[in-house]
């Protein structure tokens, strides 16, 4: 039996059968690229879904990893550790919010900044004021209160009941968003961009309403940025690219290159609302993970990484573009930086068989969205390969519907 039989058997006899897996096992990973036990390089156009921003094995996050480590990995949070304050500041020097809660994940943080909401909108408000919004189609997280605010059907079927108090708007629309927002609200929640709900992008025209709306209510703007946060739309924060302030934000993915760390950032407006007790933690804001997370900041910084996510970014939306004027099958391309998608009029997960059979890895959401969550050190050169390969996999357009495009293209002025 080869390694990576034995590697499924084992689930197969053991796991929770949670994922659908794709049929290959990753031993070792370098920079952009990951390797099987075979010892085959895959292009890795995935980064973990996002968490691997620096590619894998970066020298220095090794070295953090393996010196902290062998100092101290975990302490109680009845105790100081040397690099939770630290870490803390340095998100609020970078995002411009007042205080930091580190949690395990995002879901987590969500949760979180979802209680500091409902706390202080009761002492705004009362009791009646904790009443929530959220956006049709986002996602963010599977614990319940996350999957409360989820907005897609598939994720809670089955378990309800799930928190109360919660309506749904459509993404981009004012006069729902007019219609839902009172008094007893506590928080709008929203993905500025959609991660798994398809690479959808919120207007800024939206994003300032529901500013406008929080403020006239005393509601919390919370941006749920754990996965197009922390680099990934070529700014620290989404929110920085967008030019609209939350009060609060939810970060996770990338902060501790792959060490288990989320966050939620806040205003000091609703910060104060918490007294110790209210909330806590066992592993969060370890020193392992607050090193980690703080070398993850400096390498982003001094590698310059964030141009770098601007420049490739740009050049992966170009190529993008034109794979959807040229190749058959494509609706459109969404996202910005290095969280993009392709649309597709086909299931994309067919796609992203084929490729993974060829040594490149997409990844496929809503199932006819090809997402694009590459590490931020990607250059042109993988840019080029993994759009070559893509090119192959759908094809060139038919005559036709090139004829049909170019004619609509006249008619629009293009």
């Amino acid at each position: 039996m080869s390694r990576y039989d034995e590697i499924v058997q084992l689930e197969k006899n053991f796991l929770l059968p949670t994922y659908n897996r794709y049929p290959v096992a990753f031993e070792r990973g370098k920079d952009v690229y990951l390797y099987d036990f075979d010892g085959r390089k895959y292009l890795d156009l995935v980064a973990g879904l996002g968490v691997n921003a620096l590619g894998h094995s970066h020298p220095r996050i090794v070295k953090a990893i393996r010196e902290q480590s062998a100092k101290l990995i975990h302490v109680s949070n009845l105790y100081y550790n040397e690099y939770q304050g630290r870490l803390a500041e340095r998100l609020c020097q970078l995002s411009g919010m007042h205080r930091v809660f580190f949690s395990n994940s995002g879901t987590e943080a969500v949760e979180g900044a979802l209680k500091l909401a409902r706390l202080a909108g009761h002492k705004a408000g009362g009791d009646a004021k904790s009443q929530l919004v959220a956006l049709e189609g986002s996602y963010h997280g599977r614990s319940y209160g996350a999957m409360s605010l989820t907005g897609q059907d598939k994720y809670r079927k089955g378990f309800e009941p799930l928190l109360p108090d919660v309506t749904f708007v459509p993404q981009n629309s004012i006069e729902a968003l007019r219609n839902t927002v009172n008094a007893n609200t506590c928080a709008i929640v929203l993905e500025p961009i959609y991660g798994e709900g398809g690479i959808l992008e919120c207007s800024l025209e939206f994003l300032r309403e529901c500013r406008a709306l929080a403020d006239q209510f005393q509601a919390a703007l919370i941006f749920d940025e754990i996965q197009c946060g922390l680099g990934r739309t070529g700014n620290f924060f989404a929110f920085q690219t967008l030019a609209v302030v939350p009060d609060m934000v939810t970060i996770a993915k990338p902060i501790a290159a792959g060490v288990p760390l989320g966050a939620f950032l806040t205003k000091e407006s609703f910060a104060s609302a918490i007294s110790p007790g209210q909330h806590g933690t066992t592993f969060g804001g370890g020193p392992l993970a607050c090193r980690v997370g703080l070398e993850y900041l400096a390498i982003v910084e001094e590698e310059n990484l964030l141009a770098n996510v601007r420049t490739v970014g740009a050049y992966l939306q170009h190529e993008l573009k034109d794979i959807a004027d040229n190749c058959a099958g494509v609706v459109e391309v969404r996202g910005r930086g290095f969280i993009q998608g392709l649309a597709l009029e086909v299931p994309a997960r067919p796609i992203v068989e084929k490729a993974l059979a060829e040594g490149v890895l997409f990844n496929s959401t809503q199932d006819t969205v090809l997402r694009f969550l590459p590490p931020f050190i990607l250059q042109e050169k993988h840019v080029d390969k993994a759009m070559k390969l893509l090119r192959k996999l759908l094809g060139k357009k038919r005559a036709k519907d090139s004829a049909m495009t170019s004619i609509a293209a006249r008619m629009l002025g293009r």
